[in-house]
């Protein structure tokens, strides 16, 4: 039988070898946790380090990222070819696998970015429900585990609230935390900023709650048996020591992260009963740590034959590797085609609700969630709910919690196999704003889909107008950001954002109708981010540039121009971040000599990306304020009146 407390005093003695060569790193973790993760590894975990991305494999999600020696000296010991001893000793070196804190690496067993405290443990949220719907698909192809490994700054930020409540509510029975309950953070003793019973407000949640001495394997043991039996989500508090086996620091403030010396190795070999030089792990552990995956193998294995002989093996393998259908071309060509039959004013965010009802069934790995906004953003429709007694369903009612939804679309997305689309109001963006830079530093293909996208938002008032959020996330690298003008619009832009697998989108669309300034299909000129959508008759005298619900405000000042003899090119500018993508002659074309005079309703900052200093900005210079979106307009002069007087005093 495996000696597990030899293997957990080799995760020890690794974490202490790479964060002694690096000169830095947070020992309070992987000293303290030891013992708890390798029982988990040793007797539970589900995975084939031989494979790292086999689809039903356990997900471990280390949400106090900070202890990423955890994780890496567990890969290693697992036999994770990338993680190797070698990578163990560049720990925190440019280009190392072995990053300060994990930052996603599948094939090497690292599952998601964890960095910011409760991000984790709500992406593990979202890997529990991408398994549950999976598994209500394929019947025989998905059935694994997410674990989190847990620590108390995870529990204290508000999203971690948030995670356990709707956790409960769903009864994720796969989804267990591992809770580090050390009693100390960054600044000393729990007991500084926190005296509630923590493991009540996960029973009060409808979690299963055990509490065990976090250095006792057997005890370990014995509640995640216990967790594995029970239906409901699972919570296991550990009692641990911080910096376990550091006599200078176990059970001290300084056990997070006070920098190691020499002497502390010496020390924690005689504390330990540890022989063995640095970087050295005896044979006989390595076999262990190898021989303990045998069973997981073996199920892998049979799995493998399942897989060959499913008769949903296609659709399977297309969804875990991120292919579109093929019917999605035809799909978006009949959504524009009869976009442009009705030309009638509309919200984008209606348009968009189209196209999302549109692919419920054709696109069945799209999965929407939505923060308590079914009705005014209106993307359910024909979809219906995943709850605890439907986990086929592909509409997730997450509640008043977009701190969770973005980082739930995360673990969903990192999971594979699913498409999250996360739906709420543009200026509770910043609620979510941690978890999207999140999914663009991972290169994730989430979907974010918001409403309300300007002062438009109309009598809500300048809390609900986001004059400053495009800006913000045009600022954000591996954001694409899109604002459509109309239907069809929306729709060739949702499909771009489908077709992207290496990072994630947001479209910001309108509450209010927006006048159509497309009625003919072409070849999804947003593509280039921005085109021209009317040309002036013979040489421009001046290029009007807008995007969104605008556009319709510029094309109509060109009109009301040509009139007057004046000749104006409308510009429509979906996506900068497409368009800074395009050919110099491409922008050149697009944008021409002619004086410029951009208009939207944000902020300028940015748009001298594309006006000269002598061009023209017409936009918001402050907060909104609360009547009718028609009377905003005109009360901040977003008017074709505005727009004719500008181009007057340039011509």
């Amino acid at each position: 039988m495996a000696d597990v407390q030899s293997m957990a005093n080799a995760i020890r003695f690794l974490a202490i070898d790479s964060i002694l060569a690096a000169g830095e790193g947070h020992q309070g973790v992987p000293l303290g946790m030891a013992e708890i993760a390798a029982t988990l590894y040793a007797r539970h975990l589900k995975v084939d380090p031989a494979d790292p991305l086999w689809p039903d494999r356990d997900r471990v999600v280390l949400s106090n990222g900070h202890g990423s020696m955890l994780l890496y000296a567990l890969l290693h010991l697992s036999g994770y070819e990338k993680v190797s001893l070698d990578a163990l000793k560049t720990f925190r070196q440019l280009g190392s696998v072995c990053a300060g804190h994990p930052e996603i690496e599948q094939d090497a067993g690292i599952e998601l970015t964890t960095g910011l405290l409760g991000q984790g443990i709500c992406s593990a949220v979202g890997m529990a429900v991408a398994e549950a719907r999976l598994a209500a698909e394929f019947d025989g192809l998905v059935d694994h585990r997410t674990w989190a490994f847990v620590g108390d700054g995870c529990l204290q930020e508000g999203m971690g609230q948030e995670a356990l409540s709707l956790a409960g509510h769903l009864e994720l029975g796969k989804l267990a935390f591992l809770w580090d309950d050390n009693q100390i953070t960054d600044d000393g003793a729990t007991d500084l900023a926190i005296s509630e019973d923590v493991a009540a407000r996960f029973q009060a949640a409808h979690w299963h709650v055990q509490s065990v001495d976090g250095h006792d394997i057997e005890q370990i043991d014995a509640a995640i048996k216990a967790a594995k039996a029970d239906p409901r989500p699972s919570m296991i508090a550990c009692r641990t020591r911080i910096a376990r086996g550091i006599p200078r620091l176990e059970g001290q403030r300084g056990g997070h992260s006070t920098p190691l010396i020499p002497q502390d190795r010496i020390d924690a070999q005689e504390a330990l009963n540890w022989r063995h030089a640095s970087f050295s792990v005896p044979e006989g552990v390595y076999r262990d740590w190898r021989a303990s995956f045998a069973v997981a193998k073996e199920e892998r294995a049979a799995w493998v034959e399942r897989l060959a002989q499913h008769p949903d093996r296609p659709e399977f393998e297309r969804r875990m590797g991120s292919d579109l259908p093929t019917s999605l071309q035809y799909i978006f060509s009949d959504i524009a085609a009869k976009a442009g039959r009705e030309n009638t004013p509309r919200g984008t965010i209606h348009s968009s609700g189209d196209v999302c009802d549109a692919l419920a069934a054709p696109m069945p790995e799209g999965l929407v969630l939505c923060a308590d906004l079914e009705a005014p953003t209106n993307h359910k429709r024909s979809r219906s709910a995943f709850n605890a007694e439907n986990s086929a369903g592909s509409y997730v009612h997450c509640g008043v919690r977009e701190h969770l939804m973005g980082a739930m679309a995360n673990g969903i997305a990192a999971h594979g196999g699913l498409r999250p689309i996360a739906v709420t109001y543009l200026a509770f963006s910043d609620y979510e704003r941690a978890s999207m830079r999140m999914a663009a530093l991972m290169g994730l293909p989430v979907i974010h889909v918001f409403s309300h996208d300007s002062i438009g938002a109309g009598s809500n008032g300048p809390t609900h107008q986001p004059v400053e959020i495009l800006a913000s996330f045009r600022a954000m690298p591996g954001m694409t950001l899109f604002r459509p003008a109309d239907a069809i619009e929306t729709a060739e832009c949702w499909q771009i954002a489908l077709e992207r697998r290496d990072g994630p989108s947001m479209l910001a669309l309108s509450r209010q109708d927006a006048a159509p300034v497309r009625t003919g299909a072409r070849e999804n000129p947003c593509r280039h981010g921005a085109y021209v959508l009317h040309e002036a008759d013979g040489q421009r005298d001046v290029t009007l540039i807008s995007t969104g619900t605008e556009v319709a405000l510029i094309t109509e000042a060109a009109n009301r121009l040509g009139q007057d003899g004046i000749k104006a090119a409308v510009v429509s500018m979906p996506s900068w971040d497409l368009f800074a993508e395009a050919s110099t002659d491409y922008q050149k074309s697009v944008l021409g000599e002619a004086p410029r005079i951009a208009v939207e309703a944000a902020v300028g900052f940015g748009w001298e990306r594309w006006l000269r200093p002598e061009d023209t900005f017409i936009g918001m210079t402050g907060f909104g304020a609360s009547a009718q979106s028609e009377a905003l307009y005109q009360h901040f002069g977003l008017t074709v009146d505005t727009v004719i007087k500008a181009v007057r005093a340039k011509i």
